[in-house]
């Protein structure tokens, strides 16, 4: 496999740490870092694009909060690029999906953590944003726009998935992207409330990965390297473990790029900082890309497609890159 490729296939980029929810897990609500400019944004378009980036999604808060989020779009499209987002939904109404429509937009994800709006809302820590989100897909998918569904797998929905993946089909969503709990800012704060313990992220999986490959209607994506320890090795798999700093970075608001979202470690400026060569010459992305088996990974028949597993757990919980992921239940 890959170390990496000659430029990141997506950016995910906060343009903005701003959010009108307060969500238990979130890993930007305690970045304060100011926004770009609307001709500093641009300039960030540029430059990704000149890179050959393909694909640039908006996360981190909520885009729907900036001002200019249609004309950057429209901007980035216009240079090739296909733009992506994820959303609460809170801010979606019939006005704001016909601008998400005509800005070009390859897709949208509306983020929905479970089934139950109950569950949802207290885990969102916003009453009615069940309601809002399910709303917000409908009107998406009305106007024929490609429509993702994003969850955060922890201790309140787990075993509560099948309905979930149930809803997203029936919301008219071409994927899902069950995400495994983080570690990182609010997730970090509130980790021994949300998080599995191994054995029990180890149950998630054995029973999520026979529904992905039975499931005919809908995609169900994990993104998480330790499922090559049930032997699940993803289909056109390019690198081994995280894809962060491999095939992927992330951006922050105030411009500085770090390997990705949940790893608060700058590497670079992506103003200030010629991005070649932050790409190709960051100590911090050669790490990623060659790590070490340590502690218990030493010796692990699976290091070398899961390389430790997630990178960014490992980092927020034992605070070393080569730290084997807290979310491993091999050899505990």
């Amino acid at each position: 496999m890959l170390t990496h490729l000659a430029s990141p296939v997506t950016v995910n980029w906060g343009i903005t740490a701003r959010c009108n929810f307060v969500c238990s897990h979130c890993f930007s609500r305690l970045d304060r870092s100011p926004e770009l400019s609307g001709d500093d944004a641009r300039r960030v378009v540029d430059i990704l694009a000149a890179q050959g980036v393909m694909f640039l999604n908006y996360g981190t808060g909520e885009p729907l909060l900036r001002g200019d989020l249609f004309p950057l779009t429209e901007y980035a499209v216009g240079k090739g690029m296909k733009v992506t987002m994820n959303s609460n939904g809170s801010l979606i109404g019939p006005a704001a999906a016909d601008r998400i429509r005509e800005a070009g937009f390859h897709s949208v994800g509306i983020s929905i953590d479970s089934a139950d709006p109950g569950t949802h809302d207290g885990f969102r820590r916003m009453p009615g944003s069940f309601e809002k989100a399910v709303g917000a897909a409908r009107l998406l998918r009305q106007r024929g726009i490609p429509l993702s569904v994003s969850s955060v797998v922890c201790r309140v929905n787990h075993r509560d998935f099948p309905a979930l993946v149930s809803l997203a089909k029936e919301l008219g969503a071409h994927t899902i992207d069950l995400h495994n709990f983080k570690c990182s800012g609010m997730g970090g704060l509130n980790k021994e409330r949300l998080d599995l313990s191994p054995e029990e992220w180890k149950g998630f999986y054995e029973a999520a990965v026979p529904l992905r490959r039975s499931e005919k209607g809908i995609d169900i994506a994990f993104d998480d390297p330790i499922l090559s320890l049930l032997g699940e090795e993803e289909q056109g798999k390019l690198v081994a473990g995280s894809v962060c700093g491999k095939l992927s970075l992330y951006i922050r608001p105030d411009g500085e790029i770090t390997p990705c979202g949940f790893i608060p470690v700058t590497i670079g400026h992506i103003l200030k900082d010629d991005f070649g060569k932050v790409w190709n010459d960051s100590k911090v992305l050669a790490h990623l890309r060659t790590k070490a088996a340590a502690g218990k990974c030493g010796g692990c028949a699976k290091f070398s497609s899961c390389l430790g597993g997630c990178t960014a757990r490992a980092y927020a919980v034992h605070g070393a890159w080569d730290a084997p992921d807290p979310h491993c239940w091999l050899g505990d």
